[in-house]
């Protein structure tokens, strides 16, 4: 059973429910991917409290060269060619071969970092719900490293890190904030593990309106089912250096999985999507004269400042 950090925002019948199905073995025709069988239903902690599992999957690397070469009717002998025809997909973005393979992770995440997440809407999603079931006394509470002011460059941003006793103070709030209204909860509740009343001489409040007073870095959790194109889609956003942290941690996990599920795809995937940068018709306009020799400035490009700082950090040129 895991021990240590894995155990992290895991209750024991989660652990032993883990225990169980990775003892289990299920005789198949279908296609299986060593790799990921390994991470199968394993725990990869996130934050403090959270964790992301593979809990299912279907199709691999060969899944999408067979879908793609069913237009007419090839198949490819060597790994190479198949390696080379994923590149091409992936770098002409034609999505639907990537489409026959699917993922399914159970999530355990802060409430802030699911209302972040649940925009990318091409996906399956069932979350655990505080109508009918109790929530874990479990906060996100930030590292030191991660705690930093707002970012007067960047509206969505974070600027410098907050120390001392300023640091302190804030998380002596989230702390204090979050312990009280989960009290306040409970007592609203009225009722122990069991559902049974703590004080039988009073009503406890309904659970599916008790719940509103929970600060939103309560922990939920809930299935999330996607196929391999709305993945990559989500990654190379939320695991992108400009996402906000803590939604990066998770995606940085699965792009782990990724890597054990799909290696010539992942591969693809860092070179054409998660370690690129597309260049608009006017930036390759701009980018041509200066190849050619031209002196070429943000005002004679054509291109707005924004545009300009973006294509310049990305060519480690001088702004």
């Amino acid at each position: 059973m895991p021990t240590g950090k894995e155990n992290a925002g895991l209750t024991l019948a989660q652990l032993a429910e883990i225990e169980e199905l990775r003892a289990a073995r299920h005789p198949t025709s279908r296609a299986t991917v060593d790799a990921l069988e390994a991470l199968l239903h394993t725990p990869i902690p996130v934050l403090d409290h959270g964790f992301l599992r593979v809990v299912d999957y279907m199709g691999d690397d060969d899944a999408v060269v067979q879908a793609a070469r069913v237009s007419y009717g090839r198949g490819t002998r060597r790994v190479s060619e198949d390696a080379g025809l994923i590149r091409y997909l992936m770098r002409h973005r034609h999505s639907t071969p990537f489409e026959m393979c699917e993922i399914k992770f159970h999530v355990k995440l802060p409430i802030f970092v699911a209302r972040q997440w649940i925009r990318h809407r091409t996906a399956n999603v069932n979350e655990y719900s505080a109508r009918y079931s109790i929530l874990d006394r479990e906060f996100y509470i930030p590292a030191p490293e991660h705690l930093a002011a707002q970012s007067q460059a960047n509206r969505q941003g974070r600027g410098a890190l907050l120390e001392g006793a300023e640091a302190e103070e804030v998380l002596r709030v989230l702390r204090e904030d979050a312990t009280r209204n989960y009290d306040h909860y409970a007592r609203m509740l009225n009722e122990d593990e069991q559902g049974a009343p703590v004080d039988p001489a009073r009503a406890g409040l309904a659970r599916e309106l008790a719940r509103m007073n929970l600060t939103l870095n309560t922990y939920t959790q809930w299935y999330w089912k996607t196929d391999l194109h709305n993945l990559m889609h989500f990654l190379s956003l939320r695991a992108d250096a400009h996402a906000q942290y803590e939604i990066r941690a998770y995606a940085e996990a699965m792009v782990t999985c990724l890597d054990a599920w799909v290696p010539l795809t992942a591969a693809a995937f860092r070179d054409y999507r998660l370690g690129a940068f597309t260049f608009s018709g006017p930036m390759l306009t701009a980018l041509r004269r200066m190849l050619a020799g031209e002196q070429v400035t943000q005002k004679g490009s054509g291109l707005s400042r924004r545009e300009w700082e973006e294509m310049m950090t990305v060519l480690e040129r001088p702004l």
